[in-house]
């Protein structure tokens, strides 16, 4: 029994507003930041409120890259991360589901098998494999590509478990009543299957989408056209800096940048996302 205190309630918040202060204020520091002249940050002291140069600094990062070391516009580069996230994400899913449904609703000699041999897979992140992989792709002429991009990451052995464990809570007396309404592998796929999947589905965009868009090593080893550069890589780049000071102001405005879509997509999607991941009952 939970007892309802006063002071437990204040400490309880109490921690809730320290975290949200904790997450929050390099967030607060790198918006300030962006606002302000470069040369404010000569002296080391970091401004606590917020400039006027912010409209120019956002102005000039999305139209020039705002950078020596970034020779294309940042939002060529936010288009490059859109595309690879929403490819990466989308094509998870519908690979992942479509294993998940061929592994528990048909029965075919070695089916356990197969399922394990994907499941195995997790032990093999995209750090251990990426030397062949970059070969294949390089053999295959996708370097400097979306599909070189996007394609070698969007198999997913998590994905695959997850709606695998859905598959299995729904009863197998709805194949059988779908069938006797004449319907089909794929028809009881589509109108059945897939709509009761849809919080599991969008719980799983979410996540994989902020995967695809936080992408960072993949994508500096396969693209050498800086057309294809991604914001991630951008920030990076943007920082590396020879000769002089960084711009600190047009890193943290593109660092301000690279936050905003996937903040978006959770904002957006968060009834669905809380939904998919707490539902335990079809």
């Amino acid at each position: 029994m939970v007892e309802n205190r006063r002071f437990l309630d204040i400490l309880a918040h109490a921690v809730l507003l320290l975290g949200v202060l904790a997450v929050a204020f390099p967030v607060y520091v790198a918006f300030v930041a962006s606002t302000h002249p470069s040369s404010d940050f000569v002296s080391g002291v970091v401004p606590l409120l917020p400039g006027s140069e912010g409209l120019a600094t956002y102005r000039e990062v999305l139209a020039g890259g705002g950078s020596t070391q970034m020779s294309v516009p940042i939002a060529l580069a936010l288009k490059n991360s859109l595309i690879m996230a929403l490819a990466i994400a989308l094509g998870k899913i519908a690979i992942s589901i479509l294993s998940a449904y061929a592994i528990v609703w048909f029965r075919f000699p070695l089916r356990q098998l197969a399922f394990w041999a994907i499941f195995i897979t997790l032990m093999l992140p995209v750090e251990v494999r990426i030397v062949p992989t970059f070969k294949v792709v390089a053999d295959l002429g996708l370097l400097n590509s979306y599909a070189g991009l996007s394609v070698p990451l969007i198999a997913s052995a998590t994905a695959t478990f997850l709606f695998r464990q859905v598959f299995l809570t729904i009863p197998d007396e709805l194949m059988e009543a779908a069938r006797i309404d004449g319907a089909g592998p794929i028809r009881f796929f589509r109108d059945v299957l897939v709509p009761l999947s849809q919080t599991n589905i969008a719980a799983l965009f979410v996540i994989l989408f902020i995967y695809g868009w936080n992408q960072y090593l993949w994508p500096i080893l396969i693209t050498t056209d800086d057309s294809f550069t991604t914001v991630v890589a951008g920030i990076k780049r943007m920082a590396d800096v020879t000769d002089g000071e960084p711009r600190w102001n047009d890193i943290m405005a593109t660092a301000m940048l690279a936050m905003a879509p996937p903040a978006l997509v959770v904002i957006v999607m968060q009834r669905l996302f809380v939904k998919g991941l707490v539902e335990t009952e079809k």
